[in-house]
């Protein structure tokens, strides 16, 4: 079998285990989401759903999104977020505010922007988690190897689901993968983002190229010093996000 083959041969044998009907996933536009729509389809064809869930988001990802669904014949569902994202940060404020007179958002600030960021992939998860319950459908997470190794995704946002398709995946196996099974071509070279903030990109937030992260897991001692330590940094500090909640002793 192909490695297509494969994993969707593993999904089915996931959604069966589960009782489950088929398979929901966010279609963001991004070549992760794409790979993991036609895998779905693959396992269980009529039985998938792609959900866009702009947030305040760039036109092109949902005009990529759609891209994607038609390449695939693929049937979506749209949910625009932005009220219930705009609602919900300003009772947050609110609520901060009265407590701490002092506090103020800071879009500025990466430490303040991103409390506020990771607002929207938490309410992209609870939106896929409403659906898929109500079709009896798993939720397919769109991770890849690459940001599980790093936590570069929104604990119980992006991180919460029920299956990781191309979680054993490095970011060049996902783009090699979705050339294999036809993927259109510009959602395949578009840069990787997760769509946090306007101009926001994968590779930028890091600090470090996906390919010089390949290169550093696979024992390249050529990596940069500062590089290799940011790696370490950032696999450490997220080290929570990969495990389940510790349990106090009793």
């Amino acid at each position: 079998m192909t490695r297509a083959e494969t994993i969707a041969s593993w999904l089915k044998e996931r959604a069966t285990a589960a009782k489950a009907e088929g398979f929901v996933f966010g279609l963001s536009g991004g070549i992760d989401s794409a790979v993991v729509a036609r895998l779905c389809q693959m396992a269980t064809p009529g039985h998938v759903l792609g959900v866009m869930l702009p947030c305040h988001s760039q036109g092109q990802d949902e005009q990529d999104a759609l891209l994607v669904a038609e390449a695939f014949q693929i049937p979506t569902a749209r949910v625009d977020l932005g009220a219930t994202f705009d609602a919900l940060s300003a009772t947050l404020d609110d609520a901060l505010m009265k407590q701490h007179p002092r506090f103020k958002v800071d879009v500025v600030d990466i430490k303040q922007r991103l409390p506020r960021a990771n607002i929207k992939p938490r309410l992209r998860m609870t939106s896929l988690y409403y659906i898929a319950n109500a079709l009896n459908y798993i939720v397919a997470g769109t991770g890849n190897k690459s940001e599980i190794t790093l936590g570069y995704y929104t604990k119980y946002g992006d991180g919460g689901v029920d299956v990781l398709p191309i979680g054993g995946l490095l970011k060049s196996e996902v783009r090699a993968l979705a050339r294999e099974i036809g993927v259109p071509e510009p959602v395949i070279t578009k840069p990787p983002t997760a769509g946090l903030w306007p101009g926001q990109t994968d590779e930028a937030e890091m600090g470090f190229s996906y390919e010089m992260l390949e290169q550093y897991l696979a024992g390249d001692t050529a990596v940069p010093a500062n590089i290799a330590a940011r790696i370490e940094a950032l696999k450490a500090a997220s080290d929570h996000k990969r495990a389940l909640p510790p349990i106090a002793p009793v």
